[in-house]
C-alpha cells in the first residue's frame, strides 16, 4: 500500500534545477487505496467525492481531507455491505431515481457549455436593448399610514410648512425608509406596486402627491428629482444573460431529445391519489 501510494521515486539535477521524476507505479484513478472485506475503494472514488463538497472543505489542508474522505467511504462501504439483501423495493426505486436524475444532469452540461459564449451573450444583450427606449429614474419619499384621513392631515402639515422628512420619521409605518425620512432612493419602473408607480410617473417633481392607496396602506409621495437611467453594459449583466441562454438551450434541447424518443403512457389513466399511497411499494 505504502508503494502504491507513492507519487515520486527520486530528484535528479539537471541543469542545476531539481527534477521530478514519476515513479513507475505512480497512482492513478484506478489505485486502491482500501478495501472493505474485498470491495475496492479507489482514488477516483476519492477524488469524485472531493469534487462533490462544498468549497470551504476543499479549502482543509489535503492530508486532513484525504483521511476524512477515505475514512467517509470506508464506512459507508461497510454500511452498504450490511444491507445486502435488505435493499426494499422503495429503497432500489429510489437509487434508480437518484441515478436518472445525475445522469440527466450530466447530460445537460455540455448543452449549457456549448450554449454560453462570448457570441450568444452579445447577441442577447443586442437584442434586449437595441431597440430599447431611454428610461427614467426616479429618486422619491413617502409617508405610509394606516388610513386615508390620517394622510389627508399629514398632507395638510406639509402644505402648511412642515418639514416632509420630519413628518416621515415621525408618522411613516414603512420599518424601512421612515427613520430615513420616507427616502426610498432612486428606482425605475416596474419596481413599485402599481398604483404607486402611476402617482410618481405622473407627479411633478417637488410636489407631494396623494394619499394614494396599495396594499400596504396610504402614501404620502414626494417625487425629489428624475434622471435618465444609465443602460447597463455587457457585464453589469452577464450572469442574467447567461441564465436566460442556459434556461432555452436547456428547454430546447429537451423538447428535441423528447420528442425523438418513442414514447409511450400507459398510465395516464391511474388514479392521481395514488400517489401518496406508500403501501403499494409493500405489495
Amino acid at each position: 500500500m505504502a508503494k502504491a501510494m507513492r507519487f515520486w521515486a527520486g530528484m535528479a539535477l539537471v541543469a542545476g534545477l531539481a527534477m521530478p521524476v514519476l515513479a513507475e507505479d505512480a497512482p492513478t484513478a484506478d489505485t486502491v487505496v482500501a478495501t472493505v472485506n474485498g470491495t475496492a475503494i479507489t482514488l477516483g472514488h476519492m477524488i469524485v467525492a472531493r469534487e462533490a463538497l462544498p468549497e470551504q472543505y476543499k479549502a482543509l489542508p489535503p492530508d486532513v481531507l484525504f483521511k476524512g474522505i477515505l475514512d467517509q467511504l470506508v464506512q459507508q462501504t461497510a454500511l452498504e455491505q450490511t444491507m445486502e439483501g435488505k435493499l426494499t423495493r422503495r429503497d432500489m426505486l429510489q437509487v434508480e431515481n437518484n441515478k436518472r436524475g445525475y445522469v440527466s444532469s450530466r447530460a445537460l452540461e455540455t448543452v449549457v457549455l456549448s450554449a454560453v459564449t462570448d457570441e450568444a451573450l452579445q447577441a442577447a444583450y443586442d437584442a434586449r436593448f437595441k431597440d430599447a427606449q431611454p428610461q427614467t429614474e426616479y429618486n422619491a419619499a413617502h409617508i405610509l399610514v394606516a388610513d386615508e384621513a390620517k394622510a389627508n392631515e399629514l398632507k395638510a402639515q406639509i402644505e402648511g410648512g412642515a418639514d416632509f422628512a420630519e413628518l416621515a420619521k415621525a408618522n411613516s409605518t414603512d420599518p424601512g425608509s421612515g427613520a430615513n425620512g420616507g427616502d426610498l432612493g432612486w428606482f425605475g419602473t416596474g419596481m413599485m406596486v402599481k398604483p404607486f408607480e402611476e402617482a410618481v410617473l405622473s407627479a411633478e417633481v417637488g410636489k407631494v402627491v396623494g394619499p394614494v392607496k396599495t396594499d400596504f396602506g396610504y402614501h404620502l409621495i414626494l417625487v425629489k428629482e428624475t434622471r435618465a437611467a444609465q443602460q447597463p453594459t455587457l457585464d453589469d449583466i452577464r450572469d442574467e444573460l447567461a441564465t436566460e441562454i442556459e434556461q432555452k438551450a436547456i428547454e430546447a434541447h429537451v423538447t428535441a431529445v423528447t420528442e425523438a424518443a418513442k414514447i409511450e403512457k400507459p398510465g395516464e389513466g391511474i388514479d392521481p391519489a395514488l400517489l401518496g399511497d406508500l403501501t403499494l411499494l409493500d405489495k
